[in-house]
């Protein structure tokens, strides 16, 4: 059984290589093959600038995905030196109102001990 199914596969082997030389491709197919090759040009050049497209946008997309991360990280630096800088100010204005409380008092406590001292309320000017 073995011998006569390899003969049977050898013999539709051997017709079907030998029908493929005698016969002659229709007339019309080297046309359609030359069209068919312009087609696949056309495609090629279609996806090709579909493929250019994709890597710009991509190299785009990457671009803004930079942008926003170093956005992110000057955002952080400027909210911390702006904290910093903020508690200075309001560091330094309480100093200097404390300064002008001392010398509100000073002030004040000059011209009481000027009447104290003398009796007369310290006049300016020449008489």
């Amino acid at each position: 059984m073995v011998g006569k199914r390899a003969i049977g596969l050898g013999m539709a082997a051997l017709a079907l290589s030998g029908s493929t030389g005698c016969f002659s491709p229709p007339p019309d197919a080297e046309a359609r093959l030359l069209a068919l090759e312009a087609e696949g040009q056309k495609m090629d050049e279609a996806l090709d600038t579909v493929e250019e497209r994709l890597l710009g946008s991509q190299a785009q997309v990457q671009l803004w995905q930079e942008l926003g991360r170093r956005h992110r990280q000057v955002s952080a630096v400027h909210c911390q030196h702006a904290d910093e800088h903020t508690t200075a100010i309001l560091a330094h204005q309480q100093k200097q109102e404390e300064k002008a409380r001392l010398n509100k008092r000073r002030s004040v406590a000059a011209v009481d001990t000027a009447v104290l001292t003398s009796g007369k309320v310290a006049q300016s000017g020449h008489n």
